[in-house]
């Protein structure tokens, strides 16, 4: 795309005189104090990114401690559950109603506990 005559850029000075000098160690400074910021904040962008780095590493660690919980509760309960069914089959209705009746009373006691207070 080419630049049509009234666009407003102009090039500095090729001659160097004072004024030109002068403009040239103006823009020098400006160019430091850029240069100086955007590496204050590529610091903070650092430090940011390793926190965020330990944050997650973190979390790695405590989702994996609680799958690691989830599957040994599985196993338990898997457990159990066979352990019920088992008792149901080989020990006839008179254990699972007493099973029941245990059940309702625990209940009960936690209604009238939570009831209470």
């Amino acid at each position: 795309m080419r630049r049509n005559n009234n666009y407003p850029y102009q090039p500095l000075n090729q001659n160097p005189g004072p004024s030109s000098r002068i403009a040239h160690d103006s823009l020098e400074e400006e160019n430091e104090k850029a240069a100086e910021e955007l590496k204050q904040k590529i610091g903070a962008l650092k430090s940011l990114t390793i926190d965020i780095g330990n944050e997650v590493r973190y979390q790695d660690k405590l989702l994996r401690g609680m799958d690691d919980d989830m599957d040994r509760t599985h196993g338990f309960l898997g457990n159990t559950m066979q352990r019920v069914i088992r008792l149901g089959k080989n020990g006839g209705s008179r254990h699972m109603c007493y099973m029941f009746l245990f059940v309702l009373f625990v209940f009960l006691i936690l209604y009238v506990v939570l009831k209470i207070k």
